[in-house]
């Protein structure tokens, strides 16, 4: 009988196994739902304004993620790649997308002392001043929700801010005349009581500008001057307006929307883990200083991808109202004639054809970055380094491979075809 039984019997385990099997995937996809859901009602629980309104699935039609003989374009900057980082030695990372697709991805070095913590797509590293374009975008979507108006001056948040003219529109734009944090702390006498502190924070700063009442170091609104005190009270007013200390009100409206899964803003509890940075050529840390606490104008430690988002979301045209987006890349400061100007929060390049370049870099201690967002074929260019090199400046050359823009492609054919690049004499800021 037993023998008669056992097909049976197998075809029994068979059917339980089965069963089994597809317990286990609906399992597993209802996990995976519930967790999608969760990040989803995570993204929605503030009550900050925030940029959860923008699907980064929608955000490109498929013709805007096509280009023309992808495989030779791969090859040509994974050339470029080869010849630039590997042979330079850089520690980092390096993405290029087109619409919804990377194109070129890749990661060297380590995050840490010691060769400790090597460098992955999930590895947060500072971007330095490329923070100033995040601190922009959050203050452009309190001005779209009606919080604070472009032309509020200064003083409307903090009573005793000893420069009236001074208005949120002129930090955004680098207009504002302020004294550059850095210089005119060390300029004070007697010296003051907060330089003897470990990490001077931006409420520090504040009461310095209001308490000692430094000169301007050009009259407000009269020409472009770059200045990282500009973004660092930037931070305080989205403080204020919010209610929300600064690291987690871009977490409300920034990362967490955008699904930024590895990106904060640095503070001193991170110390022990952040990613460092280190000396050109070699493995010597360079070390935190006084000013390393201070956030707005730097301070936002993210990964390509993550910054990968943050742009996509920027080409939606659900990110800001068309007439706020439009502001975000108007040129404000035409007292000179030359190719090099400012918007809210980006650089640009506007080249003898009319063709326009919007991008910003990094630069502070041994971190070099650089992100180009490119209007016109919706492309993102994002290099990180943490091992001090101007050649990180070199991928914003790259952009000449999708857009018309002469001197990137001069700039471009001169570091793949071996000849000297210096980054030099240019008459650009590379850096920040």
């Amino acid at each position: 009988m037993s023998f008669i039984k056992l097909p049976l019997i197998l075809k029994f385990l068979r059917m339980r196994n089965l069963v089994l099997i597809v317990t286990v995937f609906l399992s597993l996809f209802s996990c995976k739902k519930k967790s999608e859901n969760q990040e989803a009602v995570a993204g929605s629980m503030t009550n900050l304004p925030n940029y959860g309104n923008v699907d980064l699935s929608k955000v490109f039609t498929p013709a805007e993620s096509r280009v023309e003989d992808k495989a030779s374009l791969v090859r040509y900057i994974d050339q470029y790649y080869k010849k630039v980082w590997e042979r330079g030695d850089l520690s980092g990372g390096i993405l290029v997308a087109k619409g919804d697709d990377i194109l070129y991805e890749s990661y060297r070095g380590f995050a840490r002392e010691g060769n400790q913590k090597p460098i992955d797509r999930n590895t947060p590293l500072h971007v330095a001043s490329v923070s100033k374009t995040l601190t922009a975008m959050a203050m452009m979507k309190l001005i779209e929700a009606g919080k604070v108006n472009l032309s509020d001056p200064l003083t409307k948040f903090f009573p005793g801010f000893p420069y009236p003219q001074v208005t949120v529109k002129t930090l955004l734009d680098q207009r504002s005349g302020l004294p550059k944090y850095e210089y005119f702390i060390t300029k004070i006498q007697p010296v003051p009581a907060e330089l003897s502190k470990a990490f001077l924070t931006n409420q520090d700063i504040l009461n310095m500008l209001i308490k000692y009442k430094p000169d301007l170091a050009r009259d407000t609104d009269t020409g472009f001057m770059y200045c990282n005190t500009n973004f660092a009270m930037l931070a305080l007013v989205i403080e204020k307006i919010t209610k929300t200390p600064f690291p987690q009100a871009m977490k409300e409206m920034i990362f967490e929307p955008l699904k930024m899964k590895n990106t904060y803003i640095f503070q001193e509890k991170d110390i022990p883990t952040a990613s460092q940075s280190f000396y050109y050529g070699g493995s010597k840390l360079y070390p935190l200083d006084r000013l390393d606490l201070i956030y707005g104008d730097k301070n936002v430690y993210t990964t390509p991808r993550d910054l990968y988002n943050f742009s996509k979301a920027m080409f939606s045209k659900d990110f800001l109202k068309p007439e706020l987006m439009e502001q975000v890349f108007t040129p404000y400061s035409n007292e000179k004639f030359g190719m090099n100007n400012y918007g809210f929060g980006f650089r640009m390049k506007i080249f003898d054809n009319g063709e326009k370049l919007t991008y910003h870099n990094g630069w502070w201690h041994g971190t070099n970055s650089v992100f180009a967002h490119l209007l016109k074929s919706k492309v993102t260019i994002i290099a990180i380094g943490n091992k001090y090199s101007g050649k990180v400046y070199t991928a914003l050359a790259l952009s000449g491979l999708f857009e018309d823009f002469p001197p990137q492609k001069d700039k471009l054919h001169s570091i793949m075809s071996d000849e000297k690049d210096t980054l030099k004499g240019h008459g650009e800021v590379y850096g920040e």
